[in-house]
């Protein structure tokens, strides 16, 4: 059941809002619920941290905390924190994650120690032993869990990409399963090992298996690109994940950049007499779909409200054969002009809290250590400017602020 929080007691109401983070989540329906049953609806952020150095980014500019506070400022209560299974890969091949000191020197060459030099002196709990995610007690990735958790927001795990790099186009050797870099084995190993590993951070709720399956541009996959193959992979990935940790969310991506995922909600043929049936699931309670969204020069709010319901919200529905959460884990625009006053922006920030339905901004940061090739890339798209340091565009802020507030009071 979900609570009604206008029915809860005025001294109820402390203890309960104190209570964090009431894990694990589970899912009833079209609902995410904790472990108190109340409805929980995604707000959050973006915060990239699967390109070259595999590193979460801004790190050169500001600290950690600082970062996370921005994010709070928002009232925002999750990140979508996104990862490359070569991080994995690197830890599983040396016997443990290399210092970040060294992965800044290889994805940024001669200007990686200045790189490096300028994010411990902004997080000075870091030093010349300190890796991404293994062998010390100071890893970064442990680091933003922990002061996410400080500061009451939950982490949810995306594998972003195979290969450290930016995502995502049909030529980057990541798109599908077989691709050049998207090795199914590292692929569902790298899964079970940050579902496992993610085990002691109290905020962690949940994983998403794969960001953006697309069609190769060349034949660089070695499997067909169809649904039946979707399935094929993507159960298997899951029930992985579900045995390592039986406490998170799973997160499913659909095909064409995670923008379609219709026929999971309805049930239909998926080729070779493959169907999806959540009931099937022994974990069908913790299962949700994902999509994305860019249609960002559409000037019919209607064009996006169908497409999106077509393409997988459905699944919230009464009638859904599969009724399960949906997610709209990606969406975003320029935050340096008027973009946010535009069909697109203001037709999601009238859906989502109409649909009562989460979603996760792209994305919080101003530039990255590292972009196809351009160092110290700006980020146009960032909540933040280039350093890091105060918002981009105010306005834009300013109705950002008006789609949280919205979201979360629709919340039931």
């Amino acid at each position: 059941m979900r609570f009604h929080v206008s029915l809860l007691s005025a001294t109820a109401l402390p203890s309960l809002l104190h209570a964090f983070p009431n894990v694990p989540f589970q899912t009833q329906d079209r609902w995410i619920v904790d472990s108190k049953g109340a409805n929980f609806t995604y707000v959050g952020a973006n915060w990239p941290g699967a390109g070259e150095v595999m590193i979460p980014e801004g790190l050169q500019y500001q600290s950690i905390a600082s970062i996370v506070s921005k994010i709070k400022d928002l009232k925002m209560n999750h990140v979508r924190l996104t990862f490359a299974i070569e991080m994995i890969d690197d830890i599983k091949e040396r016997g443990g994650d290399v210092t970040i000191r060294k992965a800044f020197q290889k994805a940024l060459g001669s200007n990686g120690d200045k790189v490096y030099q300028n994010v411990i002196k902004n997080n000075p709990q870091f030093g010349a032993s300190t890796t991404r995610l293994q062998l010390t007690p100071r890893q970064v990735f442990d680091a933003i869990a922990a002061e996410l958790t400080k500061q009451q927001i939950y982490v949810h795990l995306d594998n972003h990409m195979s290969k450290g790099k930016w995502c995502c186009g049909g030529g980057d050797g990541n798109t599908w399963f077989g691709d050049t870099d998207f090795k199914v084995p590292n692929w569902r190993r790298g899964l079970e090992f940050m579902a496992d590993y993610s085990k002691k951070w109290p905020n962690m709720v949940s994983l998403g298996l794969h960001n953006e399956l697309r069609k190769p541009d060349n034949a660089g996959s070695s499997l067909a690109y169809k649904w039946a193959t979707w399935y094929d992979q993507v159960i298997p990935a899951a029930d992985a994940v579900n045995k390592a940790n039986p406490n998170i969310l799973i997160f499913l991506s659909g095909l064409d950049y995670d923008t379609k995922m219709s026929p999971i909600a309805t049930g239909d043929d998926l080729g070779n007499g493959k169907k999806f049936r959540l009931t099937a699931f022994k974990y069908k309670n913790k299962v949700v779909i994902e999509l994305h969204n860019y249609q960002n020069s559409e000037t019919k709010c209607a064009s996006i409200e169908s497409g999106l319901w077509n393409n997988g919200f459905r699944a919230t529905g009464t009638v859904a054969l599969n009724k399960m959460p949906v997610v709209l884990t990606e969406f975003g625009f320029n935050q340096a002009d008027d973009s946010y006053t535009k069909t697109y922006a203001t037709c999601l920030k009238k859906l989502m809290p109409q649909w009562s339905t989460g979603w996760a901004v792209w994305e919080i940061g101003g530039s990255y250590y590292i972009r196809s090739g351009t160092q110290d890339f700006e980020e146009t798209w960032g909540l933040l400017n280039h350093e890091w340091s105060d918002w981009r565009n105010k306005n834009a802020i300013g109705a950002l602020r008006g789609m949280v507030d919205a979201t979360l009071k629709a919340v039931v």
